[in-house]
């Protein structure tokens, strides 16, 4: 397994990637780390999925996601991927978009047992992470240094695919666009985020601000972010 992906990686819509890799139709499907359901969203509208069941352990994050009314095909549940509550093989495609490094270290290959257990014979894994490198990592490393946890998140993969439960069906590098209008877009969506405790004093965020501002075109703020996405199979 690389560490790093290819130098040259086309610029994708990760929905593109998974609709290209899964075979979506039909399938009951559960996402680990839902966040604020942009991805549920997405996929629930935009693909021929039976069920998805969007897990998340922040707070704030799921109660907002409880008020969404307009998803029928979706059930909003709290749990982490360390303590899944669904029965054995229950699901068809288990789904984690940059969600797999905010699972504790201590708990990472517990979670891989889990999502083992849930999964049906044959099922598939989806891990999608961000790839420590990149204009926008740039920025986000001056106050948030992921590092250490994304490299715990591709050791975790890593040891689990040398499990005899699992097998590596296919790695795939890409890279997504994220576009901003401003720093303060910005701020809201990173630096403040639910899950996060990110205090920063004025010299640093000054930092952040300059270091931002210094990616600034003609049409706002554009950062292609390169990922890495490991796609696993459960060994019947």
């Amino acid at each position: 397994m690389h560490i790093t992906g290819p130098t040259q990686q086309p610029v994708e819509d990760e929905l593109d990637v998974l609709q290209r890799l899964l075979p979506l139709e039909g399938a009951c499907v559960l996402e680990l780390g839902c966040g604020a359901a942009d991805k549920t969203r997405q996929i629930a509208e935009k693909t021929g999925v039976a069920k998805i069941v969007a897990a998340e352990v922040d707070e704030v994050a799921h109660a907002k996601n409880l008020q969404i009314t307009d998803l029928d095909k979706v059930d909003f549940v709290a749990f982490g991927a360390e303590n899944i509550d669904a029965p054995d093989a229950s699901f068809d495609i288990v789904l984690m978009f940059k969600s797999l490094h905010h699972v504790p270290l201590e708990l990472m290959d517990k979670s891989f047992a889990e999502i083992c257990r849930v999964l049906k014979p044959n099922g598939l894994l989806y891990i999608s992470e961000p790839v420590f490198a990149g204009d926008f990592n740039e920025v986000v490393r001056l106050f948030h240094d992921e590092s250490a946890v994304r490299q715990a998140a591709f050791e975790a993969t890593k040891r689990s695919v040398e499990r005899p439960e699992w097998r590596l069906k296919e790695e795939y590098f890409f890279k997504n666009v994220v576009r901003l209008e401003a720093f303060a877009q910005f701020e809201r969506g990173i630096m403040q985020a639910t899950f996060m405790d990110h205090q920063l004093d004025p010299d640093l965020h000054a930092k952040v601000k300059a270091k931002f501002e210094s990616y600034a075109g003609p049409d706002g703020y554009i950062f292609e972010v390169p990922n890495r996405v490991d796609l696993l199979q459960k060994v019947t």
